[in-house]
């Protein structure tokens, strides 16, 4: 998917939502194991049907799949098919944090793009930019790089300064791994728990696609994130994970989980609105 068609759909829907696929096979509703064998798809799919037109994203985080041995990989491959197949207008990230040696990389690359059809993947920087440019070979499909996440260790690492200049690393992952690709194949997770930094995100990478997690259930405000951090063609795909599909654990947990989608989805529409953008 390129820029432009990203852009085109949050224009058309009125959304820069991101869905995430967290599936815990402790947290999905219990009903859904009297009534069916695959209660993990379902309630992925149920999911998926509830919310699609109010979202321009899904992001199924691997490592609930993975907890689960070859079902789980199943399921993944699954769901991502079912999305392709029935709402091929979703951008689907690969949530998985891969990032190793060159030729580790390239096979990582291959699992996502290759044989799944996942149009993004999460990739740590650390390792340099041998790491990630093989991400960066196929054609239509991005790096979501992880820059300014929105958990406490992030203070560990993420806000060191260089003693000479004063530069932040995040600010020189941001600077260095910008020249590895473009803003139309690299995008940048920024916490939204740390808004009040995306201006200073903002001036280094002004025209890249950021995803935003930690609207919602971490307590991230969508419209903080908006004021430092949209541009001229949105630039946001802001996730909201367990706020949405656990809003219910009970029979109606797909018609809560639309509802939910529909109050961020309003919110974001009134957003692109007063930006000028729909």
């Amino acid at each position: 998917m390129t820029k432009q068609e990203l852009f085109q759909n949050i224009q058309r829907k009125k959304s820069f939502l991101c869905v995430g696929l967290d599936t815990d096979v402790n947290k999905i509703p219990e009903h859904l194991f009297d009534q069916t064998e695959d209660p993990i798809f379902e309630f992925n799919k149920a999911i998926i049907d509830a919310t699609a037109d109010l979202c321009v994203a899904y992001k199924p985080n691997l490592a609930f799949y993975e907890s689960i041995g070859l079902e789980g990989w199943d399921i993944l491959e699954r769901t991502v098919e079912y999305i392709r197949a029935n709402y091929p207008d979703q951008f689907i990230i690969a949530d998985a944090k891969r990032g190793d040696i060159g030729n580790t990389s390239a096979m990582y690359a291959s699992t996502f793009f290759g044989n799944m059809e996942f149009d993004s993947v999460t990739v740590a920087p650390y390792m340099g930019e041998d790491s990630v440019t093989p991400f960066l070979t196929y054609e239509g499909k991005w790096v979501t790089l992880l820059a300014l996440t929105s958990n406490k260790g992030a203070f560990d690492f993420q806000f060191m300064k260089d003693a000479e200049t004063g530069e932040r690393l995040f600010e020189k992952v941001l600077k260095t791994s910008s020249a590895w690709g473009t803003d139309e194949n690299m995008m940048y997770v920024v916490g939204a728990t740390k808004a009040e930094m995306l201006t200073d995100v903002r001036a280094i990478v002004p025209e890249h696609f950021l995803l935003v997690p930690g609207v919602g259930a971490q307590g991230g405000s969508l419209q903080e994130v908006a004021k430092f951090g949209i541009n001229s063609s949105c630039g946001l795909l802001v996730n909201s994970s367990r706020q949405i599909i656990y809003a219910s654990s009970e029979a109606d947990y797909a018609a809560t989980a639309r509802l939910e989608a529909q109050n961020v989805q309003s919110e974001m529409e009134a957003i692109l609105a007063a930006a000028n953008l729909i």
